[in-house]
């Protein structure tokens, strides 16, 4: 089953919840909150060991409730340093709903209005992993759904500190199995504190034989013990820069501006630059877009990203200007697709609040988005540091800029890629939509079948063709109309009708596409080492990490196809991720598969330079 069980839970006359499926509860019945405070935060030295880090990160194993992590936040809002920021990792496999997670904080008045904020943007029922962000406060919540045998080794994040909190070891022994303790220890950095209620042996012996010193202390409440660790053996450095400042973001379209935003809300200074004289004037500018998911019928590492990225862009969108949420109407538009249609339904990914099945075949997408990427662009690059009408100068081995240095460049300028990286292999194709306006304000509708037809206000907009690009300068054409038409007569003959009668106006643009129609997003591939290494890439069976053979300082974020709006805020928080040494929001096998360096290493597999 691809969706996370929900758990049957049971509210004991005093408000606290318990699992019946491992007949425990979630916290403390003499006050949750202070062995919260005496177990997790004590135990780890918290706020003391963040006071002199710019960031701090504390790994957990059980998010439950979230009352540790709101009580490592309240501490974070009342001590935090100076320009320091929190990150907080968590893994859950029978994650709450957002209405269970507030009864359960009810009891602590005090964290009331962090609980508010908590299930405000509590993440929609589906496994992977999902980050939250609070830059106000300067704290991000990356949870790890799904079960702990899977998700832990998948995670990419090092961790300061470490919240053990999964059951009792006799109740669920999966949170507490010996094969996790090396993963452990994996992210661990040097002099990483470990804390947990238990002082059980297995547990003792699992931290000590991964490298970590266990020293038993005086437990809270009615628990005699409780256990603190060190750990002490060395880790790999990480490759990221230790504090990025000014930034240059090569493209200011969908790409651009979300990297752009996420950038400046973790506190480095990006700078955009772009040959057009505004926003939304390439490929991202078209009057309306629509998000709405890919959901394939197997659990796929491909599958997986593809939700990963359609929930992010959820909810990075969430409440921006230009957004509007919406119900896609999705019919198949083959017996392959019906096909597909009907294994989804089976297994779904995601819960009823997002996915149903239509009458007659088909699916419903609940929370689906029509933007308006004028509006939204304008609202993202809101005091960004932009200079349009810039056809730049760029030296990726000195890092500048037109001769200005930078602490990291990010080429995010959609098909222009194909001429600033050629060897990463990526190929144009031209997409055309037609438009009209209208006399008569719609509520936002979404239609689907292969093609799309979205109406939002007085527009409605409908296409696209995903053509070979010709060259020069992409150009409507009366064939592509044609056939963006009869698409129409097939998806809402009404609207066709109602187009005939109006000036329907045409737009064109050339995307940037890869091979296997994944995008490229992370650290710029150094194709001349691949190359002279290509021996030792044989003998590593042509398998590298995402982080190998990088140019320092240099990074992707492209190849979007047809869905830049959908990858563009996901892409975004991955390579904020790599470029400040958080944790990453991806699987190492999402990171893996979409690594630039992937075509170069085919190229150099078949024997073709490149």
């Amino acid at each position: 089953m691809r969706l996370p069980p929900r758990p049957d839970l049971i509210w004991k006359d005093d408000g606290t919840p318990v699992d019946p499926r491992v007949d425990d509860v979630y916290y403390s019945v003499e006050d949750g909150l202070a062995e919260s405070r005496a177990v997790f935060l004590q135990g780890c030295g918290l706020p003391d060991a963040w006071r002199d880090r710019r960031t701090y990160t504390i790994a957990e194993l059980g998010f439950g409730t979230g009352l540790n992590f709101l009580a490592a936040w309240q501490a974070w809002q009342s001590e935090r340093p100076v320009n320091g920021w929190l990150n907080f990792v968590s893994f859950e496999g029978y994650p709450l709903d957002a209405a269970d997670i507030e009864r359960a904080l009810r009891p602590w008045p005090e964290l009331q209005h962090l609980a508010r904020r908590l299930c405000e943007k509590w993440p929609p029922r589906a496994g992977g992993a999902r980050q939250l962000v609070w830059p106000e406060d300067r704290l991000s919540l990356t949870l790890h759904i799904g079960q702990i045998s899977d998700t832990l080794p998948q995670s990419e994040f090092v961790a300061d500190a470490w919240f053990l909190d999964g059951f009792s070891p006799a109740k669920n022994q999966s949170m507490w199995n010996e094969s996790l303790w090396p993963h452990i220890a994996a992210r661990s950095k040097p002099g990483a504190k470990a804390a947990t209620f238990t002082v059980a042996g297995a547990v003792r012996r699992g931290l000590s034989a991964v490298g970590f010193d266990v020293q038993k202390q005086p437990g809270h409440g009615r628990k005699r013990e409780r256990l603190e660790a060190t750990y002490s053996e060395p880790v790999a450095p990480q490759t990221h820069i230790a504090s990025p400042g000014r930034v240059a973001i090569i493209g200011a379209g969908i790409a651009g501006a979300c990297l752009a935003r996420r950038l400046s809300e973790r506190g480095a200074d990006p700078h955009v630059f772009d040959q057009a004289s505004g926003p939304a004037q390439g490929t991202s500018g078209n009057p309306l877009a629509l998000v709405m998911p890919r959901l394939d019928a197997g659990y796929t590492a491909q599958a997986r990203l593809l939700l990963d990225a359609y929930l992010s862009a959820q909810a990075f969108y969430d409440g921006r200007a230009g957004v509007s949420v919406t119900e896609t109407v999705h019919h198949s538009r083959d017996d392959s697709e019906a096909e597909r249609f009907s294994k989804v339904l089976a297994d779904p990914p995601l819960g009823l609040a997002q996915l149903e099945a239509l009458k007659g075949g088909g699916l419903l997408h609940k929370k689906s988005l029509i933007i308006h990427p004028e509006e939204l662009l304008y609202s993202l690059l809101e005091d960004i540091s932009v200079h349009w009408h810039r056809k730049v100068e760029i030296d990726l081995a000195a890092r500048t800029v037109d001769g200005d240095r930078f602490d990291a460049i990010i080429l995010a300028s959609g098909h222009q890629l194909r001429t600033l990286a050629p060897e990463l292999m990526i190929t144009g194709r031209l997409g055309q939509i037609e438009w009209i306006e209208t006399d008569i304000d719609a509520p936002p509708s979404a239609l689907a079948q292969g093609d799309y037809a979205i109406a939002d206000g007085q527009l409605r907009l409908w296409g696209a063709t995903f053509a070979a690009d010709p060259g020069g300068p992409p150009a409507t054409s009366d064939t592509a109309r044609a056939q963006n038409l009869r698409a129409l007569e097939t998806l809402n003959p009404y609207w066709r009708q109602d187009a005939t009668r109006r000036p329907i106006r045409s737009r064109a643009g050339v995307r940037a596409t890869t091979a296997d129609r994944l995008p490229l997003i992370g650290p710029m591939p150094d194709a001349t080492a691949m190359q002279i290494d290509r021996r030792v890439l044989e003998r590593q069976q042509w398998k590298t990490s995402p982080l190998s053979y990088a140019q320092e300082g240099v990074y992707i974020s492209g190849g979007f196809g047809s869905r830049g709006f959908t990858w563009a805020p996901w892409s975004a928080a991955i390579l904020t991720a790599q470029l400040f040494g958080d944790p990453c929001p991806a699987r190492t096998e999402a990171l893996q598969a979409i690594v630039p360096n992937r075509q170069i290493l085919r190229n150099l597999k078949r024997g073709k330079p490149s």
